[in-house]
């Protein structure tokens, strides 16, 4: 080899050593700056959550000021311009580019504050979603990053922020970025969501903010566990279809009946209040982290829970108030399993524990992040059966899920490419022409 070969040869590696060092300098400045921001914002976001629900533990009068509450949120949104926005434009952001308003972090904030200080049904993640990839969107903006950097800058924030409320830095990680595309796992994000979640993660505990986990008795492991695990999950996966079709349909049919959204979040709001009213329990209202709770680890729950809490979600969400459907969907999940386990031979905790993981991974079509999540949230003695009840679940749900702007690349019931958005339906040359059966 020459000395000319040699130099360029050693001119090529500097240049590529340079390459990555920025790169990496890149991402971690991204991750340092979303985790951090994401952490704090996701903090008190967490708090002032956790405060309401105790206020309205306290004072179970609030209850009755829910219509008052969704008035007040869609002069919110009215007024910060934001109405109609959502989820979903995350989404879009990611797959598309463009804009994100910075005005949707104080309006979600505010908005699912009030909507669980009042007993409307919610969770949390549909704003850790929105206020995360807000700011994530906002940091890139701040750091000059292009088009495709800031579609990475918005998933760093996604995964920042719902690590900062339920302290699941891997599960937030994968999710963040598999939930946006199923089946394109764009690998390039993975170090700087984590980075940025494990900062996020780090800010949360530094004020007090303790991760969510649940305390599961797991069987030993048999081939009838196995497939009384899988039967769950078959089940399972055919309820998170149904929970999600009934929170479309819902919002569908409120909007086309009630196309005012002053007279519809109202009319929603007094609704809430009356089913409360009527169930004579509160189990319904807000997350309903304390039903979760008692299913997984205690075993013991309401048959008709998973029920209510899918018509109190829907009336809530459709309605127009704010928050997410995750955490519903844990409940759902967790109290289904919790009920129907003991019926196939399970014990009712684990079942519950079976259940909200197969739930969730069915509604976002995410099973690696919902492998990863059952990890962080139960232990991993599980695992397996927490695995195969999320492949049984993915499968079985078909296209539904929680968010429309999801795209689904490959099908689910053979090797080929499909590029479908979830809850379009069934997807051509799938389902013979003669039986028209909506998968």
């Amino acid at each position: 080899m020459t000395l000319e070969n040699i130099k360029r040869d050693l001119r090529t590696r500097w240049d590529l050593t340079v390459l990555y060092a920025r790169a990496l300098g890149k991402w971690l400045l991204l991750a340092a700056a979303a985790g951090l921001s994401c952490g704090l914002v996701g903090t008190a976001f967490h708090v002032a959550v956790e405060f309401v629900t105790e206020l309205r533990g306290e004072h179970p009068w609030l209850l009755y000021l829910l219509p008052l509450a969704g008035l007040a949120i869609v002069g919110l949104y009215k007024l910060l311009g934001t109405e109609g926005q959502g989820t979903n434009d995350i989404f879009d952001q990611v797959h598309q580019g463009g804009g994100i308003s910075i005005l949707l972090v104080p309006a979600i904030f505010l908005g699912t504050v009030l909507t669980h200080l009042c007993g409307g049904s919610a969770g949390r993640e549909g704003a850790a979603l929105q206020m995360g990839g807000s700011l994530g969107y906002r940091v890139g903006r701040l750091f000059g990053f292009d088009e495709r950097d800031l579609r990475i800058a918005t998933t760093t924030g996604m995964a920042a922020f719902f690590t900062a409320l339920f302290g699941t830095p891997l599960a937030a990680s994968i999710f963040s970025i598999a939930v946006v595309s199923v089946d394109s796992f764009y690998h390039a994000a993975f170090f700087p969501a984590l980075i940025g979640a494990l900062e996020a993660y780090g800010v949360s505990r530094l004020f007090g903010v303790a991760p969510t986990r649940f305390s599961v008795e797991v069987p030993a492991l048999s081939a009838g566990l196995l497939v009384r695990a899988a039967v769950l999950a078959g089940l399972c996966g055919v309820l998170s279809a149904v929970f999600c079709g009934t929170i479309r349909l819902t919002e569908r049919q409120l909007h086309r009946r009630v196309p005012n959204p002053w007279l519809r979040v109202f009319a929603g709001g007094c609704a809430v209040m009356v089913l409360t009213l009527l169930c004579g329990t509160t189990d319904y209202n807000g997350a309903g982290m304390d039903v979760i709770a008692a299913a997984v680890e205690q075993g013991t729950v309401r048959p008709e829970a998973f029920l209510m809490k899918i018509l109190f979600t829907a009336v809530t969400l459709g309605a127009g108030f704010k928050g997410g459907e995750v955490v519903p969907s844990f409940f759902v999940g967790a109290a289904f399993g919790c009920a129907a386990g003991p019926l196939l031979g399970l014990p009712a905790g684990f079942a519950g524990a079976l259940g909200l993981v197969a739930v969730f991974c069915g509604a976002t079509n995410c099973p690696l992040a919902s492998i990863a999540l059952a990890v962080e949230l139960f232990g991993g003695e599980g695992l397996l059966c927490f695995s195969l009840a999320c492949c049984v679940s993915y499968v079985l749900s078909g296209y539904s899920g929680l968010y429309s702007s999801q795209t689904i690349l490959h099908s689910k019931l053979k090797g080929r490419y499909i590029n479908v958005h979830t809850n379009d339906g069934p997807v051509e040359n799938e389902v013979p022409a003669e039986a028209n059966l909506p998968l």
